[in-house]
This record gives structure tokens, C-alpha cells and sequence, in this order.
């Protein structure tokens, strides 16, 4: 048995040396897979086990920054929204995207010369949701989401506007400036509660 690892170290020794592309692959082999030594009736044997991908390896830091529940349902706690697994990937980064911005305070055209704004108004938020589902490039002001996409409630999102006002539902939780309980206008947060939408235009992103 020693003798015949011997003769295969020789081999793989000599074709790396002689084949440059022979070895690259070698070289890249051994970065997907760890090599791993196991003792087997006192006989020495090497077997390859994969390593985890990025994917596979996300700590904790990574589960805060894109969260995520099962189903097709958002789920809103502490504040955070967590996007919907069977929801498509557009759906899902415009949700963690909110939630960057959802502590932030009202501010009357916020949003709109830059979707990063210290503050955002009605139109803003709902512009900010929509270029990060990449369904929308450049801000829209309240009344003109009313001629926006296509009419009608939308599989994962809908926009209720008029001429003074939008918000918009995603995955279920109400993205919207206007806070009933506090009043006024709280800037963008995420709600669980819905509107009637009494008076508003309902239109929804082209296929979503």
C-alpha cells in the first residue's frame, strides 16, 4: 500500500510539473475541497470534503441585514421587515432596503434629487422601495404614481395614490409616512395594519 501512494505522489508530482494547466487544477481543487486524513484499520487514506460556500458560511450580521421568513407573507418585528422566502429576489431587496431608511424622519421632498436623503416624504419612500426592486428609475411625486405601472392590486406589491398621498403594500406590510397611532407624518415606516384606501388609485409594478 505504501508503495502504490508513493508511485501516485510521483504521478501527481510529475504531470503538475510538466502541465502548468494540470496543476492549476490541482491548486483550485484543493481550495474548493479540505483534505481530510482518516485512519482506516492503520491503514492512512485521504478523502476530499467540500468546504461550505459564502453562501452557506453567513454569520449572524448577515441574517440582521437580510432577513428572512418562511412563506410568502412579510413579517414585521421590531420595526424590521422580514421578506418572504417565497417571494422573487426584486420583492426581497426592496424590502431590506426599507429598512434602512425606516428610522428616519419625514421630510417634505426627501427622497426625490437622491434616493439617499437624510429624510423622505410619502413619494420618496415609495420611490426608494420601487428603484430597489428595480422597477423604477427616477423619483415620481404622489400624484403621478395614479398613471404608474399597471392597474390593480399587484401580486406582491400595490400602490394606493392620489394627489396628495401614496404608500404602498409589500408582501402584506404597509410601507407609509403616515402614522395613525402618533399622527402627523413619522416618516417611513413599515405597518401590519392596513388602510381602507378610500379615494386612492391602485396600480402595481409590471408583473409584480
Amino acid at each position: 500500500m505504501k508503495g502504490l501512494e508513493t508511485i501516485a505522489v510521483f504521478c501527481t508530482f510529475v504531470l503538475s510539473d510538466a502541465h502548468p494547466i494540470f496543476a492549476q487544477g490541482v491548486a483550485r481543487q484543493n481550495v474548493e475541497f479540505g483534505l481530510v486524513r482518516l485512519q482506516n484499520h492503520g491503514e492512512s487514506s485521504v478523502q476530499l470534503k467540500r468546504i461550505p460556500s459564502a453562501k452557506e458560511r453567513l454569520g449572524a450580521a448577515d441574517a440582521l441585514r437580510y432577513p428572512v421568513i418562511s412563506g410568502d407573507t412579510a413579517l414585521l418585528r421590531n420595526g424590521i421587515a422580514y421578506a418572504p422566502s417565497k417571494a422573487p429576489d426584486c420583492v426581497k431587496s426592496a424590502i431590506w432596503a426599507v429598512n434602512t431608511i425606516c428610522q428616519k424622519p419625514f421630510l417634505l421632498g426627501g427622497g426625490h434629487r437622491s434616493f439617499s436623503a437624510p429624510g423622505y416624504d410619502c413619494s420618496g419612500a415609495v420611490s426608494f422601495a420601487l428603484y430597489h426592486a428595480g422597477v423604477l428609475q427616477a423619483s415620481l411625486v404622489a400624484r403621478d404614481f395614479r398613471h404608474y405601472g399597471d392597474a390593480g392590486v399587484g401580486r406582491w406589491m400595490t400602490i394606493f395614490a392620489k394627489r396628495e398621498h401614496t404608500y404602498i403594500i409589500i408582501a402584506g406590510l404597509r410601507l407609509d409616512t403616515t402614522d395613525f397611532r402618533y399622527g402627523g407624518r413619522a416618516g417611513p415606516r413599515w405597518h401590519g395594519y392596513l388602510r381602507q384606501g378610500i379615494g386612492f388609485e391602485m396600480r402595481h409594478p409590471a408583473g409584480l
